[in-house]
């Protein structure tokens, strides 16, 4: 895969070159490409910005610079905004991405973009209800959750599987050793050997975490008759 970023501050992708994705990036599982559209502006100055017709606090994105950028690629395949008014990005949609040969994020900066900027993206994507000063951030946050699923990055193929989302919960507890730790212990099944025991205890603590930190997660689920099982069971523990 190869992922394109326009941004005014390419020196911010520096933690995507380290740990795992690093080494895929070493390895060319995927491929990082960062454009500073400040390079493709007209006038001495290399102005990207301006004030915003028709009055107001700040200044707003040029279309100019960054359309010119984004033609100097010789391919660019999905193109994504990272904006407030976007659909919340999930892991399904990083799912979906990863089955893509190329992305390319536009990072958005100051007051946001000329309007007109929207146009040329195939998605506007939002990583949350808050503010915060560029597009830079959430583009790491999309990249990594994406490119964590390409084939060869992680050390583990089932790791992706297993995690926090990949089956609509949360991810269960998890422990190593020491087994007792100033008399904190490691449940004993997961010492047991046991692994259809193993398996349901981590499937019952998934289920729990998610009911009592993300509710909102289970009410498009359709639980099995086992889950209301164990739903009830949690429930009861509460009480």
């Amino acid at each position: 895969m190869k992922i394109n970023v326009l941004t005014l501050f390419p020196d911010m992708f520096t933690p995507l070159q380290t740990s795992m994705l690093g080494r895929g990036l070493e390895d060319k599982k995927w491929d990082l490409n960062l454009v500073n559209f400040r390079n493709f502006t007209s006038d001495v100055h290399h102005h990207v910005d301006d004030t915003p017709y028709g009055g107001g606090a700040g200044m707003v994105l040029q279309i100019m610079p960054i359309k010119k950028a984004l033609d100097s690629l010789p391919s660019k395949g999905k193109v994504i905004i990272t904006a407030p008014q976007g659909k919340t990005f999930n892991e399904e949609m990083a799912q979906r991405w990863a089955k893509e040969d190329e992305l390319t994020f536009i990072c958005g900066h100051y007051e946001g973009f000329d309007q007109r900027v929207y146009d040329l993206a195939d998605e506007t994507v939002s990583i949350g209800d808050y503010v915060l000063t560029g597009g830079e951030l959430p583009t790491m946050s999309m990249i990594d959750a994406t490119v964590r699923l390409l084939p060869g990055i992680l050390g583990n193929s089932a790791s992706a599987v297993e995690e926090s989302f990949s089956h609509g919960l949360l991810e269960y507890p998890q422990y190593t050793r020491p087994a007792d730790f100033e008399g904190q212990k490691v449940p004993e099944v997961l010492t047991s050997g046991n692994h259809q025991k193993i398996a349901e205890w981590r499937h019952y603590q998934a289920l729990k975490a998610t009911y009592l930190n993300r509710p909102d997660m289970l009410k498009d689920r359709v639980l099995t008759a086992e889950e209301r099982k164990m739903l009830d069971q949690i429930k009861s523990e509460l009480d």
